[in-house]
């Protein structure tokens, strides 16, 4: 049963990933409330004829029809916080007098700012319920916490616990677990914001490891099930920093 005294959120993007990250992001703010989540402008429709929504979390770049031009079918439109992986749909986005352009891969910090503008409209303020970071943490310690990736025209259930390594291939991404590999069209540093930071290590610009499937290291690449992976040279500090602690503790 939804609150009456919440903002209540539709979040519509075409990318189920992206989708869970705003959920997230929603759940750890008292002060929102999830209404739903639709994944093109047509399921859009169809939701806000028949649920309260006061604020939309909306893709600009969706198969079917632009988020951008979706708002202009609507006589009175909910508040909307545009959300892209494109800077170039920024100017239209204010025009179209937008509470805030959120840039992906969404962090939770810039999330709470954009939403600080929704609220003193509700006479609300922030209440954090947990730091997403932590959200994550404990979902991935109490379940076997999981994704949904598109591939081969069908999704593909993820478990974090089976990931070895992530690679990134320019507008593509391959997920390589114990049982499978899949390539999926993807952002590797979307992905990035949604695994959890104590399990999961960014290596290299194309790379995100598993910590725990580490088999060996050196200063220059890492080995996983009999992969070798290159460190790259901006991430070295990080990545030998975060090892040698783990090393320690062990």
């Amino acid at each position: 049963m939804h609150s009456s005294n919440k903002i209540h959120c539709l979040v519509i993007d075409d990318e189920p990933p992206a989708r869970e990250i705003l959920k997230q992001h929603i759940a750890g703010v008292e002060a929102l409330e999830l209404a739903g989540t639709c994944g093109n402008a047509v399921e859009a429709v169809s939701f806000l004829k028949e649920y309260r929504v006061d604020l939309l979390f909306l893709d600009i770049q969706m198969p079917q029809l632009l988020g951008t031009n979706f708002i202009r079918t609507l006589k009175n439109p909910p508040k909307v916080i545009f959300t892209t992986a494109y800077r170039k749909y920024a100017v239209e986005g204010f025009e179209l007098d937008a509470v805030d352009y959120l840039l992906k891969p969404i962090s939770f910090e810039r999330f709470l700012k954009a939403v600080n503008k929704v609220l003193p409209l509700n006479g609300s303020t922030v209440h954090v319920a947990m730091p997403i970071s932590m959200q994550t943490e404990k979902l991935n310690e109490t379940s076997n916490s999981f994704l949904y990736f598109r591939a081969e025209r069908k999704m593909v259930k993820v478990f974090f616990h089976d990931i070895l390594y992530v690679e990134g291939l320019k507008d593509y991404i391959k997920i390589v677990t114990d049982p499978k590999t899949i390539v999926t069209k993807h952002v590797l540093s979307t992905l990035e914001e949604m695994l959890p930071a104590n399990d999961f290590l960014r290596i290299h610009k194309s790379y995100i490891v598993a910590i725990n499937k580490i088999d060996s290291y050196t200063a220059d690449s890492v080995n996983i099930a009999k992969h070798e992976l290159p460190i790259g040279r901006l991430y070295k500090f990080d990545v030998n920093r975060v090892l040698n602690s783990s090393s320690a503790m062990n």
